[in-house]
């Protein structure tokens, strides 16, 4: 899959082996998964993190074949609220970034042409997450929020 602002390629990345079941060899319940679960999302871990060291620490490769729910459709269920999705967040953390260094290197004009890059990703982002319902109506990005959202 090509690059969206640029004329390089993606990268090709490996794929998920197909499982419709959870592997024999786990030795956690889907009831033990949840609370280990809702026990990372109270210690305040991401969705995203979350995942990440259920799969390094606990060896539980996809929650969803041994639950049969998704990370966040757990957390959802046991009224865990996430403010923002996880990618989102990631693109505003970068673009935050990105405005620290323009404001330090002002001269650095491939940097500003690249967050504008990165924000119109976001915006398109935020557009579709208000189309689901996950972001409010009147939501709209601006600089100075994403600034206040990082820290």
């Amino acid at each position: 899959m090509a690059k969206l602002h640029s004329k390089k390629k993606g990268k090709a990345g490996s794929k998920k082996p197909l499982m419709h079941v959870a592997p024999s060899w786990l030795e956690y319940s889907p009831e033990e998964v949840e609370e280990i679960i809702v026990k990372l999302a109270k210690q305040g871990h991401s969705a995203t993190d979350i995942g990440r060291i259920l799969r390094d620490q606990y060896g539980i490769g996809q929650v969803r074949l041994v639950c049969k729910k998704k990370i966040s459709q757990i957390l959802a269920e046991n009224n865990i609220k996430i403010d923002y999705p996880d990618d989102l967040l990631a693109l505003i953390k970068k673009a935050v970034r990105m405005l620290k260094h323009i404001q330090k290197n002002k001269s650095d004009k491939s940097n500003i042409i690249k967050l504008s890059h990165v924000e119109s990703k976001i915006k398109r982002l935020v557009k579709y997450y208000i189309k689901i319902g996950k972001l409010p109506y009147n939501w709209k990005y601006s600089r100075d929020r994403a600034v206040l959202i990082v820290k």
